[in-house]
């Protein structure tokens, strides 16, 4: 069996965990550069507030109606979805991190007598250590302890926040009340494409009838998804190992630079923790990818990205090389298209080898110096702070954004601790 275990409202939920004054009040919170609302508590969906509205399109009514306004405070986050994630690794070894705030877990190495109980226990504990909510949803396969979940939390006093698909009768009943567009990997484009042909439901994308045209259109993955839904297990949990196949930094700015000297810091900032990254990955890269990306609102051609990549002879996750060319990239991009407001930059290092797996270059190699440079980086900023020890050519803040109603960094940073004051 399996369960997804599903944070309800995140965010916001994270907010109240060090405000309890917040209980029962409607909170949203803001996207990078308090852009638009990624997150709303119960109350502020019942205001009537639209996910991904822009906060400037909705101030006044946030203030009307005495809705609490957060700037994303990913750190804080971060750390309380590592510590659910503890808590869920008490219950079973083979946990599966699918995102901040959800997580698959397979209970084949776990005796559990009472599914139902068990995933009330697994509620219980993360609301006591936490006082995060949460649904779980179980079921004999991954696709259908997601469709188990989504039920849990419409019908939480019918469920107490735990459903559990155990039956045929059951499976049948969940997958006739799922809408298709709420199966899992049913996106927008696929879905009109559904119920231009009658799918309506995850029931009708089950019917045999339709299992030719899914090949077609969704071919194995399709296949696959209609296989989890009608109870045979395929998809297992991916391992918590695995490494990435690329590596992206991207950000939107505060404001938009035409200048290239904030670009470069910009760029080379990204650049830096893409090598970093890498390197915690053991990891080295082949090309160096470098976007920059402009936002007009009144052009047709509102949106529009430019790219230049660059590959080496010589894999590497030296912060040197990788900023370096990075550098080059971008100075190339900004001859072609000088005179544009860049919105946004990015870098991504992609071909991806193993640190171990590496051939050296009899012609062309990297300064073998870089090693022990990279090394003494890491140690250092290990022992006095993250990115203390940088390249001169960044800036001092590693992320520059907008973060106007940012709440403290509770439990990452030693200067921003809960203060009690006793009397």
């Amino acid at each position: 069996m399996y369960a997804l275990v599903d944070c309800n409202n995140f965010y916001a939920s994270c907010e109240r965990l060090f405000r309890p004054d917040l209980e029962g009040k409607p909170i949203v919170v803001l996207s990078n550069n308090d852009g638009c609302i990624i997150s709303r508590s119960d109350e502020a969906k019942a205001l009537g507030i639209a996910m991904g509205a822009p906060e400037f399109k909705v101030r006044d009514e946030l203030k009307e109606k005495g809705i609490n306004v957060f700037s994303s405070n990913y750190p804080l986050y971060g750390d309380l979805s590592e510590r659910v994630m503890d808590i869920l690794r008490e219950f079973t070894p083979d946990v599966e991190v699918y995102s901040i705030d959800e997580a698959f877990l397979n209970f084949d190495k776990v005796k559990v007598a009472d599914f139902h109980d068990y995933g009330l226990q697994m509620k219980s504990k993360i609301r006591r250590g936490l006082s995060i909510p949460v649904c779980v949803g179980i079921a004999p396969t991954k696709a259908l302890s997601k469709v188990a979940n989504k039920i849990a939390r419409k019908f939480p006093d019918q469920t107490q926040g735990v459903h559990v698909i155990d039956s045929e009768k059951k499976r049948i009943k969940a997958l006739k009340w799922t809408a298709i567009e709420s199966v899992w990997g049913i996106g927008y484009r696929m879905k009109k494409k559904m119920v231009a042909r009658n799918i309506k439901t995850a029931y009708d994308f089950t019917d045999v009838m339709h299992e030719a045209w899914i090949k077609s259109q969704m071919g194995v993955v399709g296949l696959r998804l209609r296989k989890e839904l009608l109870g045979e297990s395929v998809l297992e949990l991916e391992k918590e190992d695995v490494k990435k196949r690329s590596i992206a930094i991207t950000r939107s700015f505060p404001k938009k630079l035409t200048d290239l000297e904030p670009l470069r810091e910009r760029v080379a900032t990204f650049a830096a923790v893409c090598a970093e990254k890498l390197r915690k990955q053991e990891s080295c890269c082949y090309t160096v990818i470098v976007l920059l990306g402009t936002l007009e609102h009144k052009t047709a051609h509102s949106k529009m990205y430019y790219q230049e990549a660059s590959t080496l002879a010589f894999a590497t996750n030296s912060t040197l090389t990788i900023t370096n060319i990075a550098l080059d990239l971008l100075e190339k991009i900004y001859e072609k298209h000088h005179g544009h407001r860049f919105h946004k930059a990015g870098v991504i290092v992609t071909q991806m080898i193993r640190e171990d797996e590496k051939q050296f270059n009899l012609f062309e190699e990297e300064d073998p110096r870089h090693l022990s440079i990279m090394k003494a980086m890491d140690s250092l900023n290990k022992k006095i702070g993250e990115r203390k020890v940088r390249l001169a050519s960044q800036d001092e803040k590693t992320w520059n954004m907008k973060q106007e109603l940012r709440s403290p960094r509770y439990t990452t940073s030693i200067n921003e601790l809960m203060v009690v004051k006793c009397h």
